[in-house]
């Protein structure tokens, strides 16, 4: 199976199936969640009812490469061939069969390189050959093309959205973050990052199919720029700069997680200092992607507010919780800019120590954001229908 070339005709084919007109113009807010643990692990038969109770029209997953629960732990023969006996995809099968049954879209989020990939080294490393992840995404977006027919006669739901990797400006996204040439440092994560982008870019519209969006940054709120500190990052600003320069191009929108720095930030809180992209402050952000890639939309593709209990350091109270999320979405809604806003989490980790922010507590009481979201869905339904 050879991939199409990436054209500028592809794209602009795909970007006006999809909606987008040419000046990058708003169609319309829509509204999700971001969790993979739910989506992977949680009961189907409770997961998706209340996601459509909820009113969420997106669920975000991270569609693992390599790595745990990866699609390609061994070495395919061909890469863009879906049905290549390497590939394991039972996992995210069941994830789009599932989201389709309850008219909730899937967004794909692609990431973690396969250890046969990157030379042995964990999954945040980048490929060493960036037409291997290329091919991956071909046969990611083939498989969930809405026609491909598995062996057992399935055919398999269609996946219009994706997004290139998680939070490559923080270590948890890519290593290493910071390189030195000489004298001085270079941001070698946005680097590696344009080359990742490129990739699955290349790979989901080298299948032709009209619709199919991807979008690339996926940054986290803040970086320290510090290459020599004890956790090295990159600030969003400074990232997207870098990935222009090494040449990231032909992604429709832009993802971002502008997150809170504290319990005592409020949604629209202009953050000190410029290290730091959060919603109060994402008109910054937006200017600079203006000035480098147009008027493309951008994604909120995590967003949320840890809650106390059980959190004490950096969660609000389950009132608060819920005030802000309709503040936040409020803010997305009179951005024309912001198209796709997704709440991250579903429901809270049952680790204390991991995130806090979820409609649901843990032991399974639905906190007042809940309701929040419930009625900011509907309201934003509803005004889509005027």
């Amino acid at each position: 199976m050879r991939l199409l070339p990436l054209t500028a005709l592809v794209l602009a084919l795909a970007a006006l199936a999809a909606g987008v007109e040419p000046g990058g113009a708003r169609v319309g807010l829509h509204v999700g969640i971001t969790d993979t643990g739910a989506a992977l692990y949680d009961d189907p038969a409770t997961v998706y009812p209340v996601l459509h109770e909820l009113g969420a029209q997106v669920l975000r997953v991270h569609l693992r490469w390599g790595g745990a629960l990866g699609v390609a732990r061994r070495r395919p023969v061909d890469g863009a061939d879906p049905a290549d006996p390497a590939y394991d995809w039972r996992l995210y099968d069941q994830v789009v069969l599932n989201a389709a049954a309850n008219d909730v879209q899937i967004m794909f989020t692609i990431f973690g390189t396969p250890s046969w990939a990157n030379g042995g080294v964990p999954p945040t490393r980048a490929p060493r050959d960036a037409t291997r992840l290329e091919e991956f995404s071909y046969a990611a977006a083939t498989r969930y093309s809405g026609t491909y027919t598995r062996a057992d006669g399935v055919v398999l739901p269609r996946v219009r959205l994706w997004t290139a990797w998680n939070e490559p400006n923080l270590r948890i996204g890519l290593i290493p973050q910071w390189r030195r040439v000489g004298q001085r440092w270079v941001p070698q994560s946005a680097i590696d990052y344009a080359r990742i982008c490129n990739a699955v870019v290349a790979g989901v519209h080298g299948t032709a199919l009209a619709g199919e969006q991807v979008a690339c940054g996926v940054t986290a709120a803040r970086g320290n720029n510090n290459p020599r500190g004890a956790k090295p990052s990159v600030s969003p600003l400074a990232f997207l700069r870098a990935m222009k320069r090494a040449g990231a191009r032909g992604f429709q929108a832009y993802a971002h997680h502008p997150y809170y720095g504290g319990p005592s930030e409020t949604p629209g809180t202009v953050p000190p200092g410029s290290g730091a992209m959060t919603l109060g402050n994402i008109d910054v952000l937006e200017r600079e992607v203006t000035r480098l890639y147009g008027r493309i939309p951008i994604w909120v593709t995590e967003y949320g507010y840890q809650t106390n209990p059980p959190d004490s350091v950096f969660g609000v109270s389950w009132a608060r919780q819920a005030d802000y999320l309709e503040e936040a979405f409020a803010i997305a809604e009179d951005d024309p800019r912001i198209t796709i806003m997704l709440w991250f989490l579903l429901r809270d980790e049952p680790d204390v120590t991991r995130w806090q922010s979820g409609l649901i507590s843990a032991g399974g009481v639905r906190k007042p954001a809940f309701a929040a979201f419930e009625e900011t869905s509907a309201a934003l339904s509803a005004a889509s229908r005027r």
